[in-house]
Formats: C-alpha cells, sequence, structure tokens
C-alpha cells in the first residue's frame, strides 16, 4: 500500500476530530470515545477506545493495513495498527495478568495490533498510553507481545471490544469488527490475588468486623487454601479482641476447618456446642457441609440430632433421610423422606418437587445426594 494511502487510511480512522477540538468546541466525534469493563474474580479490568465505523470500506488489509507499517508521519517507520481510532485504545488490568499465556504487570497499557493476511494477530500492549495514532509508536515501550488469531463473526459495524467466557480466574477480551473477531485470552491467579487483598483488608478497618475473619476463613476453606491461616482467622473471627463474637456461623466454621485439618477430635466439643445452640436450619446446614466434605458418619450423627432436638420441624427429616441415604440405608431413608414430605412449608414448591423426584430414587435404590 503506497505511503499516501496509508495516511489516508489513518487519518481517515480518527475523522480529524483534533482538528474539531483545536477550534475550541466540542462536536460529535465520527468515532465515538466507550469504555467496557469486567471484573474476573476480584480484579477489574477496563478499555478505553474509539469505535470507528465500516461505513461500506474495505477493513482488513486497506482501512487496516497488514502488518507494521511507514505511515510517513511521525517517527516510525515500521507502525502497528492502534486497535480502534483517534487515541490509543488502553487496557488497564487492576492485578497481574497473564495475556495469552504470557505475564503482565498491573497497570494500564496502549494496545496496538498487526495483523497478517493469514489472521494472525500479534497483540502489543505498550507503557506509552499518550499517543494519537501509531505515528510515533516506538518498539522499546513495548511491555508484552503475544500471538492470537483472528476468527470469522456475524458482521459488526461500528468496532467494539467486549467480554466472553468470563470464569473465576479468566476471561477473554475480544474486538469485534466488521466480520472478524480477534480475542484476547486472560488468566488471573484469583486464589492469591484474593489471599492477598485480605491480609491487607484485614489491617484496615474491616479487621473490627468479625463477619471479615468469618467471610476470610471460609474463602480459604473452600478453595483449599492454606488452612492454617484459616484456623487463625476463624479464631480471630471467635474470640479476637474487640471483634470476636461466638455465634453458630462463626463455631461451624471453625469445626470445619479442624475437619478439613484432620483434626476432628479438636472439633468434639464444638460439635456439641453447636447441636445444642443451633436452629434446626442451622444445624441442617452443618450437615449439608459435612456431607459436601465426603464426612458421612459425621454428618448423619448430626442429622440425627438434629431430628432429636427439633422433632417434626422442617427441615430436619430431609436432612436425615440424606444422611441415611448418603449410609446406604435407602429404606431409612425413604422413611425419613415421606416424613419431610408432610413437613413441607407451604408454597415451597421448590423442596417439593425435589423431594418427590427424591422419593422415587430412593426407591429403585440411588442415593438422593
Amino acid at each position: 500500500m503506497k505511503k499516501s494511502h496509508l495516511i489516508l487510511a489513518a487519518l481517515s480512522l480518527a475523522a480529524l476530530s483534533p482538528f474539531v477540538h483545536a477550534q475550541g468546541v466540542t462536536l460529535p466525534n465520527a468515532s465515538p470515545r466507550a469504555t467496557v469493563s469486567q471484573i474476573v474474580g476480584i480484579t477489574k479490568v477496563g478499555v478505553d477506545y474509539s469505535r470507528p465505523s465500516v461505513n461500506n470500506r474495505p477493513v482488513w488489509g486497506q482501512l487496516v493495513p497488514y502488518g507494521f507499517n511507514n505511515l510517513g508521519f511521525g517517527t516510525s517507520t515500521a507502525a502497528p495498527w492502534r486497535a480502534g481510532a483517534d487515541m490509543n485504545t488502553v487496557v488497564t488490568f487492576e492485578h497481574d495478568v497473564k495475556v495469552g499465556g504470557q505475564p503482565l504487570a498491573a497497570g494500564s497499557y496502549g494496545l496496538s495490533m498487526a495483523v497478517a493476511d493469514t489472521g494472525k494477530v500479534t497483540l502489543i500492549f505498550s507503557r506509552d498510553t499518550h499517543k494519537w495514532g501509531s505515528f510515533f509508536y516506538e518498539p522499546a515501550n513495548d511491555a508484552l507481545r503475544v500471538e492470537t488469531q483472528w476468527e470469522d463473526a456475524p458482521h459488526m459495524e461500528q468496532l467494539a471490544y467486549e467480554f466472553s467466557d468470563v470464569k473465576k480466574d479468566s476471561a477473554v477480551l475480544a474486538l469485534r469488527w466488521e466480520k472478524k473477531r480477534i480475542p484476547i485470552a486472560l488468566a488471573f491467579d484469583t486464589d492469591a490475588i484474593v489471599v492477598a487483598n485480605l491480609k491487607r483488608e484485614l489491617r484496615g478497618n474491616k479487621q473490627f468486623q468479625f463477619q471479615s475473619w468469618l467471610g476470610a476463613s471460609n474463602y480459604l476453606l473452600t478453595n483449599n487454601g492454606d488452612l492454617n491461616l484459616a484456623l487463625e482467622w476463624a479464631d480471630a473471627a471467635i474470640a479476637g479482641q474487640f471483634v470476636g463474637q461466638r455465634n453458630f456461623a462463626t463455631v461451624s466454621n471453625k469445626v470445619a476447618v479442624l475437619e478439613k485439618m484432620g483434626r476432628g477430635t479438636e472439633a468434639e466439643p464444638l460439635y456439641a456446642e453447636l447441636m445444642n445452640t443451633g436452629t434446626a436450619l442451622q444445624v441442617h446446614g452443618l450437615g449439608r457441609q459435612l456431607l459436601a466434605a465426603g464426612k458421612k458418619e459425621r454428618a448423619l450423627a448430626v442429622f440425627k440430632k438434629n431430628a432429636e432436638r427439633h422433632p417434626g420441624v422442617w427441615p430436619t427429616n430431609y436432612g436425615l433421610a440424606r444422611g441415611l441415604s448418603a449410609m446406604g440405608e435407602y429404606p431409612a431413608a425413604l422413611e425419613a423422606l415421606l416424613k419431610a414430605q408432610q413437613e413441607i412449608p407451604a408454597g415451597d414448591t421448590v423442596n417439593a418437587n425435589a423431594i418427590k423426584a427424591n422419593i422415587e430414587k430412593l426407591k429403585a435404590g440411588q442415593d438422593i445426594n
């Protein structure tokens, strides 16, 4: 492509907006600025970019020239595409990230792309976030280069960035324009990020709430984290100076941590405390928690005690049926479940339907858990 054509393509993406603003008035841009963001785990990812339109123009290979090019202006003789229009497309990561499997530190980066006619796309994350166009692109400012491959996609008239496949530890950020989608795979060590953030928050004003210590301990418990630290935080939730509260939630959390550490004998007196202080629903929840952890015998003992202390109270018989079923005692489980069917609160169609289905499972000799 001739240099004059490259300059024209670059300016057509910008729609001459710098010249408009230089006159001291604010007018609509042909490529309006936009922002999009997504929380991945607890990490915010943001994109600030401009949205050029196709306008019946040939995009790939012409409006967006392939490879690195001398645009005939500025200092760069091998400039990539700015991955948008006008000022830099800027991507901000609140925490450290892996982009396409490669590490990139937390921060803001100017995003550029070099697109090949094969569909291979070189993603460039630059420390320079204040460029207009790519005319002064400097490879020395690159923080990361990584490759991806474009995909065919339904027509998108205005360029857009979007997030998909969002999970606790990962997401896909993609550029959509014309009939192409350029995916950017993002991954985060969310557990490490969360724990570091918990440690920081528990040194601030959140340390004065027992719920903070309880939540932090439970996160480590349920996400296979540092159990010694989980126990330390569990104790702080129960008996921390000025903030600890000994209640069903804090004590049952400590019980769960001790069980997972293989220190169930230390939890024995705590079980007795929970059985004597918890409501039918709270003790039922403890039993379900034990079942989920594979502690079938312990769970059955809890369900039995709950049924003794709260006879006929929902959902004690349902819990008893679950405990007996987990132990393979299907006839006894069916008997308990038939009782539970008569105790369902009025209007609770969800549990009514679940129990009806579970009755059939037990009749067929199947575990209902």
